[in-house]
């Protein structure tokens, strides 16, 4: 057995680790987001920020592999491909910053986050107006440095885009390609600036399995009539994984 392969098997929590991705991949299927918001903040309580950073853009490549195609038929390509470019230009920025913040404060800053944009989306916000360009390289810039410091790709985008009353089919789909999109960049930015080893890899391959399982299964329940259903699931998921993870409960 590789030594970094037995080292990713040692690691803290890794069963915690699956059972949380599992949880997530089922929310991601069936809403096209919500696993960082899941994963982070119970991740950070076992490993450090750049391991969780690199495994939710990891793991977010693979599990797209099953939802990209019938979503890139259905996703306004232009508007996210808007949201990527401006995205992929301050992962960087996220990144530095991540390595320069205490991760305790890591921590907190990941918990607020994702308490704020789960109380936007609970409590019905919508964002009123059109979304122009200047706009949409305003929220993809905030999404790629949000992603980049914490891993956490996906709430600036729910909060001041996909909160916008629209098709709940396309909005998914949207979700599911900009991800996509932001999850490749985060990793070659990591991987170029050697922020993770072999072993946090071997980790990310581990975490794939129960991830893409779930996500599959996560597409397979996926029905638009049942959107409240979703909704209310998924907040209760969200929600628990956010209070597990306060840095104050450690």
């Amino acid at each position: 057995m590789p030594d970094a392969l037995h080292a990713a098997l040692a690691t803290p929590g890794l069963i915690w680790l699956c059972l949380t991705i599992g949880a997530a991949g089922l929310v991601r299927g069936f809403t096209g987001f919500g696993t960082a918001m899941i994963f982070v903040p119970v991740g950070t309580q076992f490993l450090p920020t750049a391991d969780v950073v690199f495994m939710m853009a990891a793991t977010g490549i693979f599990s797209t592999m099953a939802l990209a195609p019938s979503a890139w038929r259905e996703c306004d390509k232009g508007e996210v491909s808007t949201l990527a470019l401006a995205a992929a230009v301050t992962v960087p920025m996220g990144l530095w910053l991540m390595t320069r913040i205490d991760p305790v404060t890591l921590r907190w800053i990941a918990s607020g986050v994702i308490g704020l944009t789960l109380l936007a989306v609970i409590t019905g916000w919508r964002w009123q107006g059109r979304l122009g360009w200047p706009g949409r390289f305003a929220i993809g810039g905030g999404a790629g440095t949000v992603g980049g410091m914490t891993g956490l790709t996906g709430p600036v985008v729910i909060v001041f885009y996909l909160a916008n009353a629209r098709d709940v089919r396309r909005v998914r789909a949207n979700t599911i390609i900009f991800l996509a999109m932001l999850d490749i960049v985060i990793v070659a930015n990591i991987l170029l600036g050697g922020l993770a080893d072999t072993a946090t890899l071997w980790v990310a391959l581990i975490l794939t399995v129960p991830y893409l399982i779930t996500t599959l299964i996560g597409k397979r329940l996926f029905d638009p009539s049942l959107e409240k259903l979703y909704r209310v699931a998924s907040y209760g998921v969200i929600a628990a994984a956010v209070i597990s993870g306060l840095p104050v409960l450690d």
